[in-house]
């Protein structure tokens, strides 16, 4: 029998037909005991069962993540076996960090074009619950001869000298942080929060209208087609986010202290919080969608990664990012009827526009004259950020294509604007279009 293989065609175009993601729960509660690939498998078996897709037809899944586990690293594979998909359903995990998610999701759209594949799962998860205690690698040096089988009884009392002082093995807490700079994400962002004056009182109003326009959403039922309920291992069921406070006030998070340093303005309210919890993105060619009765949602009109100097400002990457994605889709931001940016805290945000608006940015970051321009905040983050719905870090990208999508598809908008921060001093972007 002769193995499926896509057909070429000059024009192939890769569309999202659906999306399904787990709910966005806080960190160490109610999923503590499922860690990337459980929640992967949550959110891919709800993608699969409300589509409707054949496990037949599915060619691979590209997954990302951040918090990869040690002895299972390729989670997409892991997905797929556990879901009994057909052997051949391929799998690859990528990392971008926090644009991990987009990152999956615009390899699969690349390999479809191209006419690699015909239809694929992309996505990602995190499980901060389940991070690994990464043991100091003076342990591993001295144990090694034990863990191989070799050990003579005077490797034992030469491991035993070795693990001396006792301070210096014990297991590190984890922390991400940047590995050229030490920075966590946080600091960087308190220092953009400076360089950019941008005031407390302003992150806590972006912060408060994420709450808002999260808790607005989830009351007229705007994610139910989206967030599937979730069984945890102690059969409980999970069926909507559980980090949206929608009486949340500009005063209530005045009254938060900073966190980050001592006079600093970002606190635990105008922060992203750690999460657990997957999102999964079904995307074919537009001639098998239709082929199989699939109504196209949206497309990808273009994407663009960046790359700035984790020293300088960490967290700008969408700055550079979403100017070069509109470039290459053709469009200005004027043209653009929805902005979707990361929420990894309301300074980030607040900097990013700022500089998009800024005709000396501009200049000196882009080597044009003029400001990319302002977004005007009643198109940007329309259904609430990852300040209020959370952000497990290789999640976030899929979570909003698949939120953008279906708002283009019910709203007959035409475009959306995609623009994540990652570690790293990385910037992801995506153009979206509506399919009609």
């Amino acid at each position: 029998m002769a193995s499926k293989k896509p057909s070429v065609t000059q024009s192939r175009r890769a569309v999202v037909v659906g999306g399904a993601r787990t709910p966005f729960v806080k960190a160490f509660g109610d999923f503590i005991k499922m860690d990337t690939i459980a929640l992967g498998v949550a959110a891919t078996t709800a993608l699969i069962k409300r589509t409707g897709i054949s496990h037949q037809e599915i060619d691979g899944i590209i997954w990302g993540g951040v918090i990869l586990p040690g002895t299972a690293p390729n989670v997409a594979r892991e997905i797929a076996l556990d879901l009994r998909l057909p052997p051949s359903v391929e799998g690859m995990t990528v990392t971008r960090a926090c644009a991990s998610g987009l990152q999956a999701i615009t390899t699969a759209a690349a390999a479809i074009e191209r006419g690699d594949a015909d239809v694929m799962i992309a996505g990602g998860s995190d499980s901060t619950s389940n991070a690994e205690i990464k043991l100091p690698q003076k342990v591993v040096h001295a144990m090694a001869p034990l863990a191989l089988g070799k050990a003579t009884p005077a490797d034992y009392l030469g491991m035993l000298s070795k693990l001396m002082p006792i301070t210096d093995i014990l297991p590190q807490r984890p922390k991400i942080a940047e590995r050229t700079t030490g920075q966590v994400m946080g600091e960087a962002a308190e220092i953009m929060a400076r360089r950019n004056e941008i005031s407390r009182a302003a992150q806590d109003e972006l912060a408060v209208r994420s709450h808002k326009r999260a808790a607005k959403a989830i009351a007229e039922g705007r994610f139910d087609g989206e967030v599937t309920a979730v069984q945890a291992p102690d059969g409980r069921w999970i069926h909507s986010d559980g980090l949206v406070r929608a009486d949340t006030s500009v005063e209530k998070l005045a009254k938060l202290k900073p966190v980050f340093a001592r006079d600093g303005s970002l606190t635990a309210g105008n922060s992203s919080p750690l999460t657990d919890g997957a999102s999964a993105v079904l995307l074919m060619s537009e001639e098998k969608a239709r082929a199989l009765g699939f109504k196209p949602l949206a497309a990808f009109r273009s994407w663009a990664y960046a790359g700035v100097d984790p020293a300088d400002q960490l967290l700008m990457g969408p700055a550079l990012a979403m100017p070069r994605a509109l470039d290459r889709a053709g469009l200005t931001l004027k043209e653009i009827d929805l902005v979707d940016m990361h929420e990894a805290f309301a300074a980030q945000v607040l900097s990013i526009l700022k500089m998009l608006a800024s005709d000396a940015f501009a200049r000196a970051r882009l080597g044009r004259d003029k400001a990319v321009g302002q977004v005007d905040p009643g198109r940007l983050n329309v259904h609430g950020g990852s300040i209020a719905l959370g952000h497990p870090f290789g999640a976030t990208g899929a979570r909003m294509v698949t939120t953008m999508a279906n708002e283009l598809h019910q709203t007959g908008k035409r475009t959306a604007l995609l623009g994540i921060c990652a570690a790293g001093g990385l910037g992801a972007a995506a153009v979206m279009e509506r399919v009609d």
